[in-house]
């Protein structure tokens, strides 16, 4: 975690070091950096005054970035001395995980540990619910979130964060509807769509798909997911054509089509972001989508970024890689995996290594905080990843590599690259993939192993071994129980409440907005259901909310205004209720709950010596 400068929290690190006979001393040196937030007024995509180029070479080797000084160490191999990943040592750990996973003993002792928790959870909310809601009833507290445009009636009083959405289906339904119909009427005879025929304005496209906007409502939209998506992923992203029409998701969803994603920027920003900025104390953090299939995909989407200047002060975005290298394959597009990583990742090293080069791209990265691995978990690859499987340049074949596979890849070279920005003083990258909302555990066993923090995690219910792994090391888990409702998992059924009463650090976010829900404020939407059927408290909620800042990627600045000071601090030390609105006994009890079980492995491994 610290070579690859993903958080990894204070607590465990201690208790490791007893139990290894090491001394822990403190080093923030480690943190993932963020942009600061830039002054009041301030133009936010700023190209002047950007680094000198250093002159380094790069190139690919069995599928990760290695830089060097000058041709005559590339020449000798003789690479910078950055933090390579050693894919036997990687492969190694992740076997060893894999046979502790499936241990007798070990499933018989985190299942007992985790029933522990939950039942410990329910003896404090019987001891002290109370004192918990007497102590927010006497906190002043200095921030609220409105709901609507009601400002009398609020949700939750604290300051959230939705920190799993994608971008292209963050918008409602009717957000989507109202600029379609609002398009047509100013950009009717615009020339907006290239078919293999001709090229098409708004007025033939629609012509074509014997539809008019002017008759479109929400249900022939039909862009919301329902029961016939249910177990069905290719349905799911059907929902992301308009009307059924992939031409209309062309023209309105993407960023890089014959408009240059003119329509996209409004639909986000004056939108999505004029609702966040109203409602004042939400954040999102978006995603945006790099396939892989060419290498000028991150010029194209650095352009259409900041030549629209999509800021909103209350968005952070992210990079998603969808895993669809076997589509690109099976078409031509890519000879080899290789070519994919180079793809992702080459662009970037060179606007780290010369950032005037591709001024656009350098002024783009600043506003990036993470990485995210994508698409349907529950499609099976066939491929184990193992020390005999194929070199990234080797992989010619047309079927998808494992999701092990894509994550140790996006890893490694996130790694390299993150060291090489922290020196250069720019901001890095988080590793925050998709995982464990279907599929193998061994995404689960691999994301333990890489991901700064997950989005579902469903699939921890059916592992006490790995539950219980990601309890101790409190990695964050954006969950999204609307999401799995339509996909794949009742709602009735989802662990979320489990998994809050046990202890794992745990958010609630919204996925897509577009095909999930029906508020103008999602998230909300989200909380208030949540609140509704698991019966949450207000203490839970904002833990919830205080739980999501801090798995954000949201600047070291914002996080100290949102959460106090002291943030970094963990356990009650680190909370300050006049922001969180979390009750300073709920914090004690979870602190020392963790320090119980972290000192119970302590102990036991020393008794065992």
């Amino acid at each position: 975690m610290q070579k690859s400068f993903q958080r990894f929290p204070k607590t465990p690190s201690k208790y490791l070091r007893i139990i290894n006979s090491q001394a822990w001393v403190a080093d923030e040196s480690f943190y993932p950096v963020f942009t600061p937030p830039g002054k009041k007024g301030e133009y936010p995509f700023r190209t002047d005054k950007l680094p000198e180029n250093l002159g380094y070479l790069l190139k690919m080797k069995d599928g990760v970035v290695y830089v060097y000084a000058n041709e005559a160490s590339a020449t000798k191999d003789e690479p910078k001395p950055l933090p390579y990943p050693n894919l036997d040592t990687f492969l190694d750990d992740m076997n060893f995980l894999l046979d502790l996973i499936a241990q007798g003993p070990v499933k018989t002792y985190t299942h007992q540990r985790l029933k522990f928790l939950s039942s410990k959870f329910q003896i404090h909310q019987l001891l002290n619910e109370m004192d918990e809601l007497k102590e927010l009833k006497n906190n002043p507290t200095e921030i609220f979130i409105t709901a609507g445009s009601y400002k009398n009636i609020y949700l939750i009083n604290a300051i959230t964060v939705d920190t799993h959405i994608h971008a292209a289906a963050c918008m409602n339904q009717k957000h989507l509807l109202r600029f379609i119909k609002k398009s047509y009427e100013i950009d009717a005879d615009r020339v907006v769509y290239s078919a293999k025929e001709k090229n098409m304005t708004l007025k033939e496209l629609f012509a074509k798909l014997k539809v008019h906007p002017y008759d479109l409502t929400i249900d022939s939209l039909d862009v919301h997911a329902g029961r016939q998506t249910f177990q069905r992923f290719d349905k799911f992203n059907d929902k992301y054509n308009p009307v059924g029409a992939s031409e209309l998701r062309d023209v309105y969803l993407k960023t890089d089509n014959y408009i240059n994603g003119e329509y996209e920027e409004p639909i986000r920003s004056m939108e999505v972001g004029a609702d966040l900025v109203e409602a004042k104390y939400q954040h999102a953090e978006p995603r945006l989508s790099i396939y892989g299939r060419s290498p000028d995909e991150w010029s194209k989407l650095s352009s259409w970024f900041v030549c629209n200047c999509i800021h909103c002060p209350n968005m952070t975005w992210m990079i998603q890689v969808p895993r669809i290298y076997d589509v690109f394959r099976s078409t031509n597009f890519l000879p080899h995996f290789g070519k994919m990583l180079e793809n992702i990742f080459m662009p970037v090293f060179e606007a780290t290594i010369n950032p005037q080069a591709d001024p656009y791209l350098s002024v783009f990265l600043k506003h990036i905080t993470g990485f995210d691995s994508v698409d349907d978990e529950s499609k099976h690859s066939g491929h184990m990843f193992s020390s005999e499987s194929p070199k990234p340049q080797e992989w010619t074949l047309e079927k998808n590599p494992s999701y092990t596979y894509y994550a140790y890849y996006m890893y490694a070279n996130i790694m390299v690259l993150n060291s090489l920005r922290k020196e250069r003083g720019m901001n890095t990258f988080l590793f925050r993939p998709h995982c464990g909302e279907a599929g193998a555990l061994t995404h689960l066993v691999t994301a333990f192993m890489t991901a700064d923090n997950i989005s579902h995690g469903l699939n921890l219910k059916m592992s006490p071994v790995l539950q219980y792994l990601f309890f101790l090391a409190q990695i964050p888990i954006a969950m999204s129980p609307l999401s799995n409702n339509s996909l794949f998992l009742e709602y009735a059924k989802n662990p979320f409440l489990d998994f809050l009463q046990k202890g794992l650090m745990i958010s609630l976010s919204t996925d897509d907005p577009m095909q999930f829900h029906f508020n103008k404020e999602p998230l909300m939407e989200e909380y208030a259901i949540a609140a509704q059927f698991f019966k949450l408290s207000t203490c839970d909620m904002c833990e919830l909310s205080r739980n999501s800042v801090l798995q954000s990627g949201i600047s070291h600045e914002k996080k100290a205004e949102f959460l106090g000071d002291n943030y970094l601090e963990e356990g009650p030390a680190g909370n300050d209720i006049r922001r969180t609105n979390v009750a300073q006994i709920r914090m004690a009890y979870r602190y020392e709950t963790w320090c119980y079980e972290l000192n119970l492995i302590a102990e036991g491994l020393k008794s065992t010596e």
